[in-house]
């Protein structure tokens, strides 16, 4: 599968902030195949790539002093302005978390809250232009949040990234939509009120894809992860999630043809 680069307004990266890049490393590279390839330069933090087929898939960065947030994976949105878009989140009722930084010549980021308090990011590509695979095995093929406030957050998401909505689902027992930049699918949003705990905050998670989802799940327990839902048919494939050694938590999903 080629290179690509995201569209405007749609997930463009993803990267792990890890308390110990080493095990995450470990783990990642035999779970899916990925290499792990660190860049030296000291203004990059120790920040790794992992790649696939030579193309980047996400970034591992070292869990910061003072990080709130501990093991966690973090989605980011494309924009061509990083800091317009953050001014964007924070007039639509959201937070600005870390300013727009220039991150060497690779691009611009931030780092907003949604007014339901889901954490993403927003990258503003110069040579770094995000994952370069997407829709097959061992490579991102969805992202959604899960989320508390969902009557906000649809109408934030519209106003920082000019998001559409397709709703495939509106009773109490499944409400969720399907976001688009214009004719193309990019994200999900589900009401998550109604089962997720009160000490569990709104959150955004990433799926990877698996030519067999329960082969994955035993790669993830045979490498030190955990299992949080087993495997099950949906009409969106095959899904499970589970968490890596140090509880970062992700989704697998079987490749739909």
């Amino acid at each position: 599968m080629p290179a690509r680069t995201a569209l405007d307004g749609t997930p463009c990266w993803i990267d792990l902030t890890s308390s110990d890049t080493e095990i995450a490393k470990s783990f990642y590279t035999n779970v899916f195949g990925w290499q792990a390839d660190s860049n030296d330069d000291p203004q990059y933090g120790g920040y790794a790539i992992f790649s696939k087929d030579g193309q980047p898939i996400a970034g591992l960065g070292p869990q910061q002093e003072g990080n709130p947030y501990g093991n966690v994976w973090t989605t980011y949105i494309s924009s061509t302005d990083a800091a317009a878009s953050a001014s964007k989140a924070e007039a639509a009722g959201g937070m600005i978390m870390m300013p727009s930084m220039q991150v060497g010549p690779q691009g611009s980021m931030a780092i907003v809250g949604d007014p339901a308090g889901a954490v993403v990011g927003i990258w503003q590509a110069d040579q770094h232009n995000g994952f370069g695979l997407v829709g097959e095995a061992g490579a991102p093929v969805w992202h959604e949040t899960l989320s508390k406030n969902y009557a906000a957050v649809l109408p934030f998401y519209t106003d920082v990234f000019g998001w559409t909505y397709e709703s495939i689902g509106d009773s109490d027992e499944f409400r969720y939509s399907q976001a688009k930049q214009g004719d193309t699918v990019v994200a999900g949003l589900m009401d998550a009120s109604s089962f997720l705990p009160a000490e569990v905050p709104s959150f955004w998670q990433v799926y990877f894809g698996a030519d067999d989802t329960d082969a994955a799940v035993a790669k993830v327990v045979e490498f030190g992860g955990s299992v949080l839902r087993d495997p099950e048919d949906t009409p969106f494939g095959r899904l499970a999630s589970v968490a890596d050694p140090l509880g970062a938590k992700f989704q697998i999903s079987t490749i739909m043809e």
